[in-house]
């Protein structure tokens, strides 16, 4: 975390990057200084005669109360991506084309945006009747250009961010005669996104401890920081970003803006290479604290607030809550209050396959691990024994050496610290074990590579098997196998299914193949065999 320095001296952003000792939250924030003063003061006229509500509605101050209780502090989420376009991004966007004269209309407008921007500068030039050119990434989820369409605007799809889609709108500007509606580098946008503040202040008029806010060009962060430090100085703003896309932290810390050379795309709502001039005058002055998230921590706070919402967020929605979360751990704090705001909901739906996937990392509740066991009778039920009664996420095991066997195992645990322990377990049982927890490589790629040809797998024969998904279920299923046959491939993976699904592959010596139909007959699972499979051939056999 980046903390705010005390406003008395010359500002040493270097010498304030040390994250506060655990076990103690910092006291309300430093009365700002002059200059801070000032900023705040000759924003909060603007924001108080910002013109955002005839498109954007006061959205909800909610309780998230599954959150807090597991915390231990009130959690309350300031519900943004309830708007009409799903963002707060209307609210920017409106103010700053009201704002403009008739001919600047009547020549339209444009502008740059990973989605949210568009798509309520496209709701306004609906609202108020002019055109509207919107340059946005190419990597830009489809539900959020199909939204764009839906309003009206004209979609030109140009580079990797929005930094490129912002150097191609500059020039279709010049060329074309249009205005440029700025995401967040415009005092009026910033004023717009100042209401979001002003709403929360007045729907809360009990203390409060910190506000949580993400940041991408930083027009959000800073309307609600000058809004907060014109009425209530004490509330401590927290700025909140990606570690792969930390531009402002990275300004505020070298005292100017820098530029990144690449930035992530997961959340693609703050996925800006450089902020904005004004928004970094703004923000290094108002903004206290920065907390940096990961992607698996923003995944599971995508899971939280679902609980306790049943609402979808986009992962730049997110990240307030995300980084709530890792303060309360950090600074170890109960009874506080804290606000996040939930900035959006454009989330694609097929992204929420990795979303979930991810998830159980964030919430440090799955380990993986890399085991190595002897290729011999009995090896394999001995290590599943270690396991004992602990829930199985992922089994995955493809014969490939006559002497040792490589499995790929996933785990529920109920803190990061417990992946550790149990591969010391596996270890001291006679397990050679890798903790892959914090693996990118494991997480992303190898856990679906498993597998492949192998010459080692004669006799192979290969079998769908479902069965109910309960703990333990997996463990009675290996129970039932015969020790004579060799499981020569496995893979196993809990999908949050009534049903688990594992795919084995069995070496069944032609002399037990009576017992083996027994078995099958005996079963108290579905079985399908898959042998006869031509993708098994093309892949496995």
């Amino acid at each position: 975390m980046l903390r705010r320095p005390m406003p008395a001296g010359p500002r040493t952003p270097d010498t304030a990057v040390a994250p506060p000792q655990a076990g103690s939250l910092p006291p309300p924030a430093p009365p700002p200084g002059r200059k801070a003063q000032r900023i705040a003061a000759a924003y909060l006229q603007r924001i108080l005669t910002a013109r955002v509500y005839d498109v954007a509605r006061e959205t909800a101050l909610e309780p998230a109360r599954t959150l807090s209780r597991r915390l231990s502090n009130q959690v309350w989420l300031k519900r943004e991506d309830q708007q009409s376009v799903f963002s707060f991004k209307l609210r920017g966007a409106y103010n700053k084309m009201a704002h403009l004269d008739g001919e600047a209309l009547a020549r339209g407008v444009i502008c740059a945006s990973a989605g949210n921007h568009a798509q309520g500068v496209a709701l306004a030039a609906k609202k108020l009747g002019c055109r509207a050119v919107i340059v946005m990434p190419v990597t830009t989820p489809r539900l959020k250009v199909d939204a764009v369409h839906a309003l009206g605007g004209e979609v030109v799809l140009f580079g990797d961010s929005y930094s490129d889609a912002a150097e191609h709108a500059q020039q279709l500007q010049h060329e074309q005669g249009l205005t440029f509606v700025h995401p967040f580098d415009d005092p009026d946008v910033i004023a717009g996104q100042g209401t979001v503040a002003m709403e929360i202040l007045r729907q809360h008029q009990g203390p409060i401890d910190a506000v949580f806010v993400a940041i991408g060009g930083g027009g959000l962060v800073s309307g609600v920081a000058a809004y907060i430090k014109a009425v209530r100085p004490e509330i401590r703003v927290v700025g909140v970003q990606t570690a792969d896309s930390d531009a402002m932290l990275q300004s505020v810390r070298r005292g100017r803006r820098v530029t990144l050379a690449e930035v992530g795309l997961f959340s693609d709502g703050t996925a800006v290479k450089r902020v904005g001039e004004e928004t970094f005058r703004v923000a290094r002055e108002l903004v206290d604290d920065y907390v940096v998230v990961d992607t698996d921590a923003v995944c599971a706070a995508i899971k939280d607030v679902f609980q306790d919402t049943r609402s979808v967020l986009e992962p730049a929605g997110a990240l307030g809550v995300a980084a709530i979360k890792q303060y309360v751990e950090t600074r170890r704090c109960q009874g506080r209050t804290f606000v996040a705001i939930t900035c959006g909901a454009n989330m694609n739906f097929d992204r929420l396959r990795f979303v979930a996937e991810r998830a159980e990392f964030g919430e440090q509740r799955e380990a993986l691990f890399a085991v190595t066991i002897p290729e011999e009778r009995g090896s394999f039920r001995r290590f599943c024994e270690l396991i004992g009664p602990r829930a199985v996420t992922e089994f995955n095991y493809r014969i490939s050496d006559e002497k040792l066997a490589h499995v790929f195992v996933g785990l529920a645990i109920g803190r990061r610290d417990e992946a550790a322990r149990i591969a010391r377990h596996f270890v001291r049982h006679g397990f050679a074990t890798l903790d892959l927890t914090d693996d990118e490589l494991a997480k992303e790629h190898v856990r679906h590579l498993v597998g492949g040809r192998s010459e080692l797998a004669r006799d192979e024969r290969l079998f769908r098997f479902q069965f109910p998904e309960r703990p333990g279920a997996l463990m009675r299923f290996l129970a039932t196998m015969h020790p004579g046959w060799n499981i020569s491939l496995f893979h196993y993976r809990n999908q949050g299914a009534d049903y688990g699904r594992i795919l084995v592959g069995l070496q069944v010596p032609a002399g037990d193949e009576a017992a083996f139909a027994d078995f099958r007959r005996t079963l108290a699972y579905p079985c399908v065999e898959e042998t006869a499979n031509p993708v098994y051939s093309l892949f496995l056999g």
